[in-house]
């Protein structure tokens, strides 16, 4: 606990460096080419010299080929401070690829130049996910200024492509360097959260994503029997759907909300006037299922609701799923990361954290795929993806001595 308190007034007097790396990182787009980016490459040769600059010697970059950006690779970093017992790493894995602005005038100032304002930080990334970018850097170099040898093995990533996937992130690197990662391992993903830090998720819904389109007969809106009207047929699949609720009906405390959701979400336009009956409507369903439920289940189901639209209707449905991913099995809420994660957000912010499952994705369930186990926690104030991002300043400062507690007691 002697050192703990070291680590922390370490960390305290930090505070300006954190908040000035914070700034150029902001001024750093990086973007994914999906969204009409240059990706990382750019970020991630800041972040080599600057880790370089901050004392740190175990640096590596493991490139993912991708000739969609102008480097040609998709950098991933990772850091390593040596333990005193190297079988275990505690892992602290954030990502440096942001979402695009979006529309400019929801945005009080330019979203890549960070603006400092009662006590926060404004900008594009600020805390998804440069905060506990930040702060993880930071408490590593505690350790560093300490002189500190932690008991088991530290690392750093920070990778790229988290927004649109992970292919050229940690999927890569757990597919091309798997050696990088031992049965013993744990990871922490600081990528969730909420205003007290008393959540800590080791559990996700699996994800359905579909494409639902309908073709018909496009004719005149006055002679509708000429046609077959695509538009009504998709309207009363889309009420059809809702029955999913019924069907997949289970329960289970754990999550938030603690069922399994089936939402239609973005409608595609058809035809551009108001006199022609559409001949092809497509909307899409956003589907957050619980584990217990196979993914291949509530597509028959979903099948079978199509066909009786089709033969209502006499039309024909297309499914198309946009993204399918089953859940994999839980972190076990007694798995050490929980554990000493647990007593970490105890020590700093003087709250009791408890385990729960949530209905988004992130990163966490790559690990949890291969049997790793991860606990995603952060301390976060909810402005990811919105205009006026921003980080809360004592956030960053606070979640990085939790870092720092965890890097004392990983192998205890």
């Amino acid at each position: 606990m002697q050192l703990f308190e070291r680590l922390n007034r370490r960390i305290e007097s930090y505070r300006e460096d954190m908040i000035r790396m914070q700034c150029e990182l902001t001024a750093i787009p990086a973007v994914g080419p999906e969204s009409g980016g240059e990706g990382e490459s750019e970020k991630a040769k800041y972040l080599l010299r600057t880790l370089a600059g901050l004392g740190f010697r175990d640096i590596l970059v493991y490139d993912a080929p991708d000739d969609r950006v102008p480097s040609g690779v998709r950098p991933n970093i990772v850091v390593t401070i040596p333990g005193r017992e190297n079988s275990r790493s505690v892992w602290i894995m954030t990502h440096m690829d942001v979402v695009p602005p979006g529309e400019r005038g929801f945005w009080k100032s330019d979203p890549y130049q960070a603006r400092v304002e009662d006590g926060k930080i404004y900008g594009r990334g600020t805390e998804d996910n440069q905060q506990d970018l930040v702060a993880s850097v930071f408490a590593a170099k505690a350790l560093l200024d300490e002189k500190a040898e932690p008991p088991c093995r530290i690392r750093l990533a920070i990778v790229s492509d988290e927004e649109m996937g992970s292919e050229y992130g940690l999927k890569y690197l757990l597919k091309a360097h798997a050696s990088l990662f031992q049965p013993e391992d744990f990871f922490v993903v600081p990528d969730f959260g909420n205003e007290r830090g008393d959540r800590i998720e080791i559990a996700e819904k699996s994800i359905l994503w579909l494409r639902l389109k309908t073709v018909g007969k496009q004719c005149h809106a006055s002679r509708p029997y000429l046609g077959i009207n695509a538009f009504a047929a998709g309207s009363r699949l889309v009420v059809r759907l809702h029955d999913l609720y019924e069907i997949f009906n289970h329960t289970d405390s754990l999550y938030d909300p603690p069922m399994s959701t089936f939402e239609p979400t973005r409608k595609d336009a058809n035809v551009s006037n108001v006199n022609t009956i559409p001949g092809e409507d497509i909307f899409y369903l956003d589907s957050r299922i619980l584990p217990q439920y196979s993914l291949a289940d509530v597509l028959s189901q979903i099948r079978r609701m199509c066909s009786e639209v089709e033969e209502t209707y006499g039309v024909s449905v297309e499914t198309t799923p946009v993204q399918m991913a089953q859940a994999p099995r839980p972190t076990p809420v007694d798995a050490p990361v929980v554990r000493f994660l647990t007593r970490a957000i105890r020590e700093v912010y003087g709250v009791e954290a408890h385990p729960i499952g949530i209905g988004g994705g992130t990163v966490a369930a790559c690990l949890r795929h291969l049997g790793f186990p991860a606990a995603v926690w952060g301390r976060l104030g909810h402005m990811a993806h919105q205009p006026n991002e921003f980080c809360i300043i004592d956030y960053m400062v606070g979640n990085a001595k939790v870092f720092g507690y965890l890097f004392l007691c990983g192998n205890d």
